[in-house]
């Protein structure tokens, strides 16, 4: 294993990919490829991951929802590791190092996960930062963007379900299915940026679709 692919979905991330990004190249242990699918934003987002060329290559596809731009973004990689960052989202500096060197001593395909920690987006005004709850303990990160894996277990596990949110928990569920291995870090490796857009919107459409995920996750164990 000797190539990773950062893959980043953005849509209408024009405030926050760039400090995104920032946090993907100056990994300890940089990628050896980055992938910015745009899904058909209607901000600067494009405009601004393109001048980080040459570190960074920028797709753009008309809307189709994050599942679908997750999908692309795979199918387009060339590394047999990948790894997720959300475009509002950013990594710790040793994010990569420490999820590799535990993805190599793994006896078998596994899922590396590591801690993350959430923060209020700075630029939101006071009354907005009144009404999200942030926790203040880092936690375990079972989010993309805490995640590394092998290419070979990602196909395993199959692309990602055309849900128009809660795409993770089914496919995470679908890991479980399979009994892949996975392993936690300790480290903290993703911080999360809470803000309207992102939390309270996204959390809304993850209740609504989490009963149909349930019932199928349901139904493949009857079957």
């Amino acid at each position: 294993m000797n190539r990773i692919s950062v893959l980043i979905p953005a849509y209408n991330a024009a405030p926050y990919i760039a400090e995104a990004l920032r946090s993907v190249i100056d990994q300890t242990r940089p990628p050896d490829e980055i992938i910015v699918v745009d899904d058909g934003s209607t901000d600067d987002t494009a405009t601004i991951a393109r001048t980080f060329a040459p570190h960074v290559r920028v797709v753009r596809q008309v809307n189709q929802g994050i599942a679908a731009t997750r999908n692309r973004a795979v199918a387009l990689a060339s590394g047999d590791v990948i790894a997720f960052l959300d475009a509002d989202d950013r990594w710790t500096p040793r994010k990569l190092a420490l999820q590799l060197d535990a993805l190599v001593a793994q006896p078998a395909p596994s899922l590396i996960f590591g801690h993350v920690r959430q923060f209020i987006s700075p630029e939101l005004p006071p009354e907005q930062q009144q009404r999200i709850a942030c926790p203040v303990q880092p936690q375990p990160g079972y989010l993309p963007g805490a995640m590394t894996a092998t290419r070979q277990t990602f196909a395993s596990i199959g692309a990602f379900g055309a849900w128009r949110s809660g795409e993770f928990i089914d496919w995470y569920a679908r890991a479980r299915d399979l009994n892949i291995h996975t392993v936690m870090l300790d480290e903290i490796v993703l911080e999360r940026r809470l803000h309207p857009a992102s939390h309270t919107a996204r959390q809304r459409q993850t209740l609504h679709d989490y009963a149909h995920i349930l019932k199928a996750a349901l139904d493949r164990k009857r079957s």
